[in-house]
């Protein structure tokens, strides 16, 4: 079995998106299978690419430039699979990156346990949404998408902890906060393979949250910082617009992310 870090850097660098989630799926096995025989497998090194490959299409286009459709129309609903689908992929790369990306900072076993697992789950997200838009017709890649998805994971390419606060605690604790609407839509359009999709990714989301949540936590306790203080300075210098209410308090609750935490940096009238 290769070494994690290996492991990472492969996935990072296999640009179709249905090879790279197989690919993901089947390396998140063979570690899941070595840990549950009690190995403890060699992380090793990597050297990532600081951006992923991906596949010739979608069009990555300026966030202001992909056209907004409205969601209750048919075009509008396989715009909205195909933006959850992109998601999904980044979101691919950004769990295996913070792998690769961090192989030199020592984390207990259980740092990489989580993370495999969450690239293994959203590698199944981004395979339901295309199952989804293959339903009705279209495919990954048939719409541009948005290009500033991959941002977070650039300006966090040399801070561990800046990546742990952006991405888990802020955009993807986002997805807590949107997903509920989404399943109505498609619920109301009586599409019940999206409405399952979407309900896996809402569960299973919660603890990719929690897992951000969890070793920030661990990082600033290991460095005697205030974990508050520390994730409001982090946002701050990362993340760069407030962050937009309504929040599902509850789920970021479950997910270990208390209302002080978010709060503070949210955008009020």
């Amino acid at each position: 079995m290769m070494p994690l870090g290996q492991m990472a850097e492969a996935v990072l660098r296999t640009a179709d998106g249905r090879e790279k989630t197989a690919l993901s799926r089947k390396l998140a096995a063979e570690w899941k299978a070595a840990r549950a025989d009690g190995h403890t497998p060699d992380i090793g090194t990597a050297s990532p690419p600081m951006h992923p490959a991906r596949p010739s299409t979608p069009e990555l286009l300026s966030p202001r430039d992909v056209p907004r459709r409205r969601p209750g129309s048919p075009q509008g609903r396989i715009a909205l699979l195909h933006a959850v689908a992109h998601i999904e992929l980044n979101a691919v790369d950004l769990h295996w990156d913070i792998i690769a990306r961090f192989t030199h900072v020592p984390m207990p076993m259980g740092f990489y346990d989580d993370w495999v697992k969450a690239a293994d789950e959203e590698s199944k997200h981004f395979n339901l949404m295309c199952d989804c838009l293959e339903e009705l017709g279209s495919h990954y890649g048939a719409l541009p998408a948005h290009a500033g998805m991959w941002r977070a994971a650039e300006d966090t390419a040399e801070d561990f902890m800046g990546r742990l606060a952006v991405v888990p605690m802020v955009l993807e604790a986002r997805g807590l906060d949107v997903t509920p609407g989404m399943i109505d839509i498609f619920r109301k359009a009586k599409l019940d393979s999206a409405v399952a999709a979407l309900e896996t990714i809402y569960a299973e989301e919660v603890a990719h949250v929690a897992y951000g949540s969890k070793w920030f936590h661990f990082l600033c306790g290991r460095d005697n910082l205030d974990p508050k203080d520390a994730f409001h300075a982090l946002v701050q210098k990362y993340f760069h617009s407030p962050l937009k209410p309504p929040f599902n308090e509850e789920k970021r609750a479950e997910a270990g992310l208390p209302p002080d935490f978010y709060w503070p940096l949210a955008l009020t009238d």
